[in-house]
C-alpha cells in the first residue's frame, strides 16, 4: 500500500509507535483503524483504476460497507472514529467528482443520527451497512430509469456522438437499442486515458454500430450528428456541467451546428456546495499521463505540460439534463439540489466532527 501516493502529499510520521499517525493533504488518520480493502479502494479511485463518476460512488459507498463490517471496535464511540477514519481517507482521493462526498454523505450522515440517538454497537454497524447497499441499490436503479427516460428522446436512424466512459450515458444508448432504434454512436477517443475506447467496446459489443474518432475530429463529424449524448461528473448550481476534459469543446461545436446536447447524470452528481458559493475544483493529473516520463525528461526545460481532468460546460451548451427523477432544464439544477441535499447545507461533514 502506497501511502504516499495515497495522499498525493508529502507524509509526516508524527510518532514512532504502531500504527503510526499519517498526516497528509488535510487527513489525519489512524491507518490501523481503516481496513486495508478500504485504503485499497481508496488508492484505486486515486490512481483511476476505478473510473466513472457512479462507479466511484457506489465503490465508495462499498468501502464504508466494508470498515464497518471489518471494525473490529468494542463499543460505539470506537467503531464511529473508524468510520470517520475511512470516510476521510475516502474522501480526500479525488476532488471533482461531487458523487463521491455525497456518496459518503448519504452513508455517514444516516451513521451520524443514529451514533447520536444512542444506538448500541450493533445497531449502529447495521445502520452503516444497510445504508451503504441501499445507496449503491438506488444507483444500480437509477441508471435504469434515466435509460429510460433518456431513450424516449432518441429517434429511429439518430447519429449520437459521446465522449468519455458515462454508464449513465451508455444506459441512454443501450436502452434506445433495446427500443428497436437503430442507432449509430460516434465515440471520441478521450485522451489521455483514452476512456473512449471503454465506450467504444462496451457498445460494440452491445449490437450498436461504433465510430471511433479522434477527440479533434469531433467538430468535423458534427455535421453528421443528430443527438449528443455524454455524462458528468459535477453539475452545479447553475446548471454547468463538470466533465472529462474535451465536453465543453463537444457541447460547443454541437450548439454551432444545432445539434441537441443531453446530460446523463444521477441527482447525486449535482453539487450542493456551489450552492454556497464554492467553486469546483478541477483536478491537475501527472504530466506523464500525456508525455511519457522518459520522453519528458528529453525535452526544454521551459515546456510545461498541463494536464486537467475535467473542463466546464456552460448551462447554455447543454439543452436537457437526464436524471432517474425525469428529464430537467439546466436551470433547474437547484431545485434538484435543495430538494435532495438542502439538508446537508445545515450541518457540518459527518466525518469532521
Amino acid at each position: 500500500m502506497n501511502i504516499k501516493a495515497l495522499y498525493n502529499a508529502p507524509v509526516t510520521i508524527k510518532t514512532s509507535i504502531n500504527p503510526p499517525v499519517i498526516t497528509g493533504y488535510y487527513v489525519e488518520v489512524l491507518v490501523m483503524s481503516v481496513a486495508r480493502e478500504v485504503l485499497e479502494i481508496a488508492e484505486e479511485i486515486r490512481n483511476m483504476k476505478i473510473r466513472g463518476a457512479g462507479k466511484i460512488a457506489r465503490s465508495a459507498a462499498h468501502a464504508l460497507h466494508i470498515q464497518a463490517e471489518k471494525s473490529s471496535a468494542t463499543n460505539t464511540d470506537e467503531f464511529w472514529k473508524d468510520m470517520k477514519a475511512a470516510a476521510k481517507v475516502l474522501y480526500e482521493t479525488r476532488p471533482t467528482a461531487v458523487s463521491l462526498p455525497n456518496a459518503l454523505r448519504y452513508v455517514m450522515h444516516r451513521g451520524k443520527v443514529a451514533y447520536a440517538s444512542g444506538a448500541s454497537l450493533d445497531q449502529l454497524r447495521f445502520v452503516v451497512v444497510n445504508a451503504a447497499k441501499e445507496f449503491i441499490h438506488n444507483s444500480e436503479k437509477s441508471l435504469e430509469r434515466i435509460g429510460d427516460y433518456g431513450a424516449k428522446r432518441i429517434e429511429n436512424g439518430d447519429v449520437i456522438m459521446t465522449h468519455c466512459h458515462s454508464k449513465a450515458a451508455i444506459s441512454v444508448m443501450k436502452r434506445a437499442w433495446d427500443m428497436g432504434k437503430g442507432i449509430k454512436v460516434i465515440v471520441t477517443e478521450t485522451r489521455p486515458r483514452w476512456q473512449g475506447k471503454i465506450t467504444a467496446k462496451e457498445l460494440a459489443d452491445y449490437g450498436i454500430p461504433v465510430i471511433y474518432v479522434v477527440d479533434s475530429a469531433a467538430r468535423h463529424y458534427m455535421k453528421m450528428t443528430d443527438k449528443v449524448v455524454m455524462g458528468a461528473d459535477s453539475i452545479t448550481v447553475n446548471g454547468a456541467v463538470i466533465n472529462k476534459i474535451g465536453t465543453a469543446l463537444i457541447a460547443l461545436t454541437a450548439k454551432e451546428h444545432r445539434v441537441w446536447t443531453m446530460i446523463a447524470a444521477e441527482t447525486y452528481k449535482f453539487h450542493p456546495e456551489t450552492m454556497l458559493g464554492q467553486l469546483v475544483e478541477i483536478e491537475m493529473r501527472d504530466p506523464a499521463e500525456v508525455i511519457p516520463t522518459e520522453e519528458l525528461k528529453t525535452w526544454p526545460e521551459n515546456i510545461e505540460v498541463w494536464n486537467p481532468a475535467f473542463d466546464v460546460t456552460p448551462p447554455e451548451y447543454v439543452d436537457v439534463i437526464i436524471t432517474e427523477r425525469g428529464i430537467i432544464p439546466p436551470s433547474a439544477a437547484i431545485d434538484i439540489l435543495k430538494e435532495e441535499f438542502g439538508w446537508a447545507l445545515k450541518y457540518r461533514e459527518p466525518w469532521e466532527d
